[in-house]
């Protein structure tokens, strides 16, 4: 149930006192651009590709710990009672009050590999979910000989008794299944035609770099799926030899950001590339994202990524891009109420950066760029997802074994 502003302020004064607000103001610390590129030899393909101009907002805020004490708490979906579920990566889905209360970790969740990168990672809720109760997780699914891969599980969550999920069956899992415990993805976001798009990853060894540029295989790859898993004929392979039906874009690293834009309707992702080579992509239909046969950066040891090509004919490039890197993760477009300066700019989470990162765009173009949160108390922290609730406030987790949920409210 959404809560009324009166209601909102009084939950917000009561946190404050209970659980500690730290006042933030909404600005960068130091000069945004000012650390070298790790490939200053590569060049934008258009003005305003990399580096958009700092551009910081009036906007002041506070920010309130909700709850705190989660195990690596890797995706937030708000349930309409207001509540949230949380996901932590060693395989624990919870359910969080509004006011921080954790529940036990609820039954029904599948069995994930929590090695290195791997485990239980995002969380969404059915558009029907008023009516179907349906919750949906994606995660690392573990396999014989030391295999894993990315897989999405659907359940419906039951309330009676201690809250669980029941009737789970697996709806998607990415073929081949490697050998490796890195770059799962993976993000679940829900279409305005009620399609269920998955973002994924290389899974970040040699074999799943060419099976990103590969027809037949699912790994560097978005899909678009139906809620029950089956294949929607208008998907861009559909009928082809070779080509994996479920596919609706190639040629991408490992995304961990991804969001419905609210006017076009169209998905926009980030994604992480090596030392440099973050990208922001709008993932359309039967497009190829290049990699790895472009990328902007260099690889982790310093040597040029394939033939060193920031460009090809046919490949697309990224709407914006990073070097050095922020590392990306979660993301959502601000359209609430409480910060009317931030409507229509993308949030986003910065792992390597640990700041909130804010772009301003115009159409397709990023025209500014602002890091917040850069002095959060008591040390920087990673930020591992991004999500607005139903009140316009802004949530995020933190990355790390004792890992928080923070609120961002208007200051005052």
């Amino acid at each position: 149930m959404i809560r009324t502003a009166l209601a909102t302020a009084s939950l917000a004064l009561a946190l404050a006192l209970s659980l500690g607000a730290a006042p933030h103001a909404a600005r960068a610390a130091g000069e945004l651009h000012a650390e070298p590129p790790n490939a200053p030899q590569q060049k934008p393909a258009f003005a305003g590709q990399t580096r958009a101009p700092e551009q910081r907002s009036t906007a002041a805020f506070d920010v309130l710990t909700v709850a705190k004490g989660l195990d690596y708490p890797w995706g937030l979906a708000f349930l309409p009672s207001g509540e949230m579920l949380v996901t932590e990566r060693p395989g624990r889905l919870r359910l969080v009050t509004a006011t921080g209360k954790l529940s036990a970790p609820l039954k029904g969740v599948p069995r994930v590999d929590a090695r290195a990168q791997g485990g239980l990672l995002d969380v969404v809720i059915d558009p029907d979910f008023a009516s179907n109760g349906l919750v949906y997780l994606s995660y690392a699914e573990p396999q014989s000989g030391g295999r894993s891969t990315t897989a999405v599980a659907r359940g419906k969550l039951v309330r009676d008794g201690s809250p669980r999920l029941e009737e789970v069956e697996r709806i998607y899992r990415q073929e081949p299944v490697l050998k490796s415990t890195g770059h799962y993805g993976s993000r679940l976001v829900f279409a305005p035609d009620g399609m269920l798009f998955i973002t994924q990853g290389d899974r970040q060894i040699p074999e799943g770099r060419v099976l990103s540029q590969q027809n037949d295989a699912l790994q560097g790859k978005i899909v678009r799926i139906r809620p029950d898993g089956s294949v929607p004929a208008d998907n861009p392979f559909v009928g082809m030899p070779g080509h994996r039906p479920e596919v609706w874009s190639t040629g991408h690293r490992n995304i961990q950001s991804a969001a419905i834009h609210p006017v076009t309707g169209e998905l926009w992702e980030l994604e992480h590339g090596t030392r440099g080579g973050d990208e922001l992509n709008i993932a359309r239909k039967g497009k190829n994202y290049g990699w790895p046969l472009i990328a902007y950066g260099i690889e982790y040891r310093g040597a040029a990524i394939g033939e060193g090509l920031t460009a090809r004919d046919g490949l697309e490039q990224p709407a914006y891009y990073w070097d050095p890197n922020i590392a990306p993760s979660g993301m959502v477009f601000y359209t609430g109420a409480l910060f009317p300066a931030w409507k229509g700019n993308i949030l986003v989470g910065g792992l390597a950066s640990t700041s909130l990162v804010r772009l301003v765009t115009e159409g397709d173009r990023v025209v500014g760029e602002e890091h917040l949160l850069r002095d959060l108390k008591p040390s920087p922290e990673r930020i591992r997802d991004v999500a607005q609730g139903p009140e316009g406030a802004i949530y995020l987790l933190t990355d790390s074994p004792q890992g928080r949920i923070l609120k961002l409210i208007p200051k005052d």
